[in-house]
């Protein structure tokens, strides 16, 4: 069976026929290269290809590039994550939902001790359902972001007595974004239809 030459993940080459299976890059260079990107653009592809990111305040009141007020709701004063990235209006960048797509936001409130980094037991639940997608710290230090793929038309906030407290949005709310990626979560987004079902039933 013919199969499928492997490349470089950055510039395309195919890979050597002796390559190791879990090899991404053709060299040292465009490994290197490779992470540089990954540093200097902390978002998945996904999200920064999306013409979708706003300003922020230090108290996350969304603002376009030229500080009038951005909303979550009207496309016009969203901008495009190069743009955004190098505003240096408000604090930070912010990333609209929108029903363009399937994107979605699981914001899990206040469930990382600042003091000890300890998760509490619900939340490691919901991160080990959520698989292998992007996933961040929120601005207050003690939140997550897990960003994903399912069809949510109507935002959730589900409060329960073992803790758990989860904000679930699709469109029409933008979130305030760090790009500090919680432990080893990759660069990508993956479909968390299953959690946000199991979450809202």
């Amino acid at each position: 069976m013919k199969t499928t030459p492997r490349t470089c993940e950055q510039c395309s080459t195919a890979l050597p026929l002796m390559a190791r299976r879990h090899a991404r890059f053709c060299g040292t260079r465009c490994r290197s290269r490779a992470h540089r990107v990954a540093k200097a653009t902390p978002f998945p592809a996904d999200l920064t290809t999306r013409d979708r990111w706003v300003r922020r305040s230090a108290d996350k009141v969304p603002l376009t590039t030229g500080a009038t007020p951005a909303s979550s709701t009207n496309p016009r004063t969203w901008s495009s994550y190069k743009n955004a990235a190098a505003s240096t209006v408000g604090a930070g960048l912010g990333f609209v939902l929108s029903d363009d797509d399937d994107i979605v936001c699981l914001d899990l409130d206040h469930c990382i001790d600042r003091l000890t980094g300890r998760m509490a037991p619900w939340a490691a639940a919901i991160l080990r359902d959520a698989g292998t997608t992007y996933v961040e710290v929120s601005p207050s230090g003690d939140g997550l972001h897990i960003f994903g793929y399912a069809t949510v038309r109507q935002g959730r906030r589900i409060r329960r007595s073992d803790g758990t407290a989860v904000e679930i949005y699709g469109q029409g709310r933008y979130i305030a974004m760090t790009g500090r990626r919680h432990g080893k979560s990759p660069s990508s987004l993956a479909d968390v239809s299953a959690l946000v079902n199991k979450l809202t039933q």
